[in-house]
């Protein structure tokens, strides 16, 4: 299937793994508005697939992960009213339940960056230059840069991140925590499909408890976070129960 103008996202599944490929590689993979509707549909297929248990983002093309939303589609929002009520593609990514894992070469800019941030953890190649140019062009982004840096980098990272707009590499953002694997370019998907395989080899309960139980310290006070994991251990141990009286039934 050829790629549309305005691009498309798609999943594919490869066993337990779901893979969801922002494609417009003749525009660096740019975000429109069709492609963020395209984002939440493939989210929520990948978590009510019972069989998909973790899910990579990858950009198409050998240039970029994502260089952000297209400019000339969000001169289509005909006033302000219309961009605060437009449709966010950083929510359903967020919403996931199972890991998700950023697999990001080339440019990786704005949005590209914010959907990277969303993720669980990144496999980064060595090529890949990030930014966050919203200030440059007189505004702020608004899929969750602040609020994830802040966290992952600290307040000074994230400052200077998004108050000068400027570029920087891939051996930067690791250094200063917002990378977990950096890797030779061309070794980012594979590494991300190891990895994926790696965590789909556990029990989709666990996994999906981990993910509730370090997303909710976040927010949490640690007394909270602390009755948080109680919970999802407990849950946790009730499926284990149930599989086990599943069984003790079938032998019957």
């Amino acid at each position: 299937m050829s790629t549309p103008p305005e691009g498309r996202v798609w999943l594919h599944k490869d066993g337990p793994i779901g893979e969801i490929t922002l494609d417009r590689p003749a525009k660096l993979n740019a975000l429109t508005p069709q492609m963020y509707r395209q984002i939440a549909e493939c989210c929520a297929q990948a978590d009510a697939d019972a069989e998909i248990r973790v899910v990579i983002f990858r950009g198409e093309g050998s240039r970029a992960f994502c260089a952000g939303s297209d400019v000339k589609a969000l001169e289509g929002y005909e006033d302000f009213w219309a961009w605060r009520n437009r449709f966010d593609y950083i929510p359903p990514i967020l919403a996931l339940r199972k890991p998700a894992i950023a697999a990001v070469k080339g440019w990786a800019l704005g949005g590209g960056l914010e959907i990277a941030l969303a993720c669980d953890l990144r496999v980064v190649a060595r090529d890949a230059v990030f930014s966050a140019p919203e200030v440059q062009l007189g505004w702020n982004g608004a899929g969750g840069a602040a609020q994830h840096l802040t966290r992952m980098c600290g307040y000074g990272q994230a400052m200077r991140i998004l108050l000068t707009g400027d570029r920087f590499d891939a051996e930067e953002a690791a250094r200063i925590g917002m990378v977990e694997y950096l890797v030779d370019p061309g070794e980012e998907l594979p590494r991300a499909r190891a990895l994926a395989a790696q965590i789909a080899d556990h029990a989709p309960h666990a996994t999906q408890a981990v993910k509730a139980a370090v997303r909710g310290a976040m927010d949490l006070t640690t007394a909270q976070g602390l009755r948080n994991e109680n919970e999802l251990m407990s849950l946790c141990f009730a499926k284990a129960d149930l599989a086990r009286a599943k069984a003790a039934q079938e032998t019957r």
